[in-house]
């Protein structure tokens, strides 16, 4: 068995993982594992932008405000304040990489970043490239870390547990590195480590319709859960309002920076709607702009509706959305001359597992940062261009923490290979895929954006048959990198659903027909492994489930 060991593990090659590295290359070994080719992250396909306070105009305290009016009351402002102080020194650092930030020249000759405004801000204070700011922020900070010694990439790899003293049947609670498929050679290998850094992104491919890659399966929320890491607010997934609607595009977003430049949300006759729905109109934060399409769509029975920008001269529509116009006019689409057909779909998840501002979990040794992170910055609602704030504010902060920590002493156990003796190689793999298939279909069904609790019931019950065949398959035959998804997905579902079941009220992300109502005091919903089992759990949501097994 192929066996690696380093200073840092870092898994996931998006902003956060990235950035990690940088930081922590001078003075450590550094492995990084990505799922595939090191732009298999969420940061690659990023549009919009960045939030920061960078002109004079605002401030620091107009940022913080919009971001705890967008979470609905459940931002932890400790961890708002946080990022958004921290944020201008983050992008500085950005451009010091040599991200391409767009520019814009004002008539006395003065060359500016242009800043663009979206939706829940007050101000403009979105930086951005284009409308392709992850490719610009990924291919930047690839391009530094293949120039660090220090640094070992392994690509397509996934990782399949944590290791942790439970596993290995020591006290305490600490992360010794992970277990990782290699999907080239089909090996699973051990990478031992002292710290592991879980940038993974989120699990928006739980559901059937989304904006994300299909890397964004939930694995670092799945795994740090099972080795008793807290997870808390999993009821907040985020429904981007705007992406295309065409059978050959498929998780195309439409960035949020054309509704900030003046574009119109449209019904089929041509009506705008958004006036009744908030007071910002199309500027409304995302939560809101997402239930009133879904609103519109279903009270009128269609398909999709529009968003148009015609109105604004095709030089700007080509100079400010490039990716967007050459993607629809591929398609057949030309938005300087008609409009956008657009649908919701799952785009971020607000929870995750629990962290400090450093990114400390419950596990000694393991940290989260990103969208795998529950640090209290989004509340109930994150608003525009703050992920990436958050991946670079919370994976430097992070790196320093490791570091004041690195010279003390440490004595690594001895780490057994991967036990594959009791399995075999299964020719049941279209078990997988009709389970897969299953899982985002009824999440999409009976937990999206509109919920009830009738709704939440029909998932609990899907959701633990499932568990129960996925588990079965796990333990006979050799893992696989869909097997591996799987497993970590159907566990996220249960965590979303089990939070949404536990908030009895709307907030925010979170709506649901039986309770309407926002409650007067707000709380997170956090859960603790150990602390329920899967017959608990159904009983409190009304169903007697086939089979039981305990979390730990």
């Amino acid at each position: 068995m192929t066996r690696f060991k380093h200073d840092i593990l870092v898994i996931g090659s998006g902003a956060a993982g990235l950035t990690a590295a940088l930081h922590l290359a001078p003075f450590a070994k550094v492995g990084v594992l990505s799922k595939g080719p090191l732009t298999a992250a969420n940061t690659y396909y990023a549009q919009g932008g960045v939030a920061a306070v960078l002109d004079e105009g605002d401030s620091l305290e107009a940022h913080i405000n919009d971001t705890l009016e967008a979470g609905d009351g459940l931002c932890r402002e400790d961890a708002v304040r946080f990022t958004v102080e921290n944020g201008p020194d983050a992008i500085r650092w950005l451009i010091k990489q040599g991200v391409g930030f767009t520019r814009e020249v004002h008539d006395d000759g003065r060359r500016e970043y242009h800043l663009t405004r979206e939706g829940g801000h007050s101000h403009r204070r979105v930086i951005h490239a284009a409308d392709a700011t992850g490719l610009a922020i990924s291919s930047t900070l690839i391009d530094k870390v293949r120039q660090q010694s220090n640094v070992s990439l392994f690509e397509s790899r996934v990782a399949i547990d944590l290791i942790t003293s439970q596993k290995l049947g020591q006290r305490g609670k600490q992360v010794f590195g992970a277990y990782v498929l290699n999907n080239e050679t089909g090996e699973v290998e051990v990478h031992e480590a002292r710290f592991v850094f879980l940038g993974t992104g989120g699990s928006s491919k739980t559901y059937l319709y989304t904006s994300n890659p299909d890397v964004a399966t939930g694995d670092g929320i799945a795994m740090a859960w099972r080795a008793g890491c807290r997870v808390g607010n999993m009821e907040f997934n985020q429904f981007h309002p705007t992406c295309l609607y065409h059978p050959e595009a498929r998780s195309f977003l439409i960035t949020e920076a054309i509704r900030g430049e003046g574009g119109l949300l449209r019904l089929p006759s041509g009506e705008r709607f958004m006036d009744r729905f908030h007071k910002m109109g199309e500027l409304a934060p995302r939560d809101i702009v997402a239930r009133a399409i879904d609103h519109e769509m279903k009270r009128l029975g269609v398909d999709c509706l529009y968003l148009d920008i015609t109105h604004k001269p095709e030089a700007f529509i080509r100079s400010h959305f490039p990716t967007v116009f050459d993607r629809c006019k591929s398609l057949g689409i030309n938005i300087a001359q008609e409009p956008i057909p657009i649908v919701p779909a799952a785009h971020y998840t607000c929870g995750g597992v629990l962290t400090d501002l450093n990114g400390r979990t419950d596990l000694g040794g393991l940290y989260a940062v990103g969208e795998t992170a529950f640090t209290g910055l989004h509340g109930a609602n994150r608003m525009a261009s703050n992920s990436l704030l958050e991946c670079m504010v919370f994976a430097i902060a992070a790196s320093k923490d490791i570091h004041q920590q690195f010279d003390q002493g440490f004595t690594a156990p001895t780490v057994p290979d991967w036990d594959e003796s009791q399995v075999t190689h299964s020719d049941e793999a279209v078990v997988i895929s009709h389970n897969w298939d299953e899982l985002r279909r009824f999440m999409w069904d009976y937990v999206g954006i509109v919920r009830t609790d009738k709704r939440l019931q029909r998932a609990t019950h899907r959701i633990n048959m499932l568990k129960q065949e996925i588990l079965e398959y796990y333990n006979n035959f050799k893992v696989s990198n869909d097997l591996i998804e799987l497993r970590n997905l159907v566990q996220v579902a249960e965590l979303i659903v089990r939070c949404a079941l536990s908030r009895q009220e709307s907030r925010g992300l979170h709506y649901t027909l039986d309770y309407p109502d926002m409650l007067p005091e707000a709380k997170d919903t956090i859960l603790v492994p150990g602390n329920y089992s899967s017959e608990a759990w159904a009983r409190q949501a009304g169903v007697a489930p086939e089979t039981s097994s305990s979390e730990s």
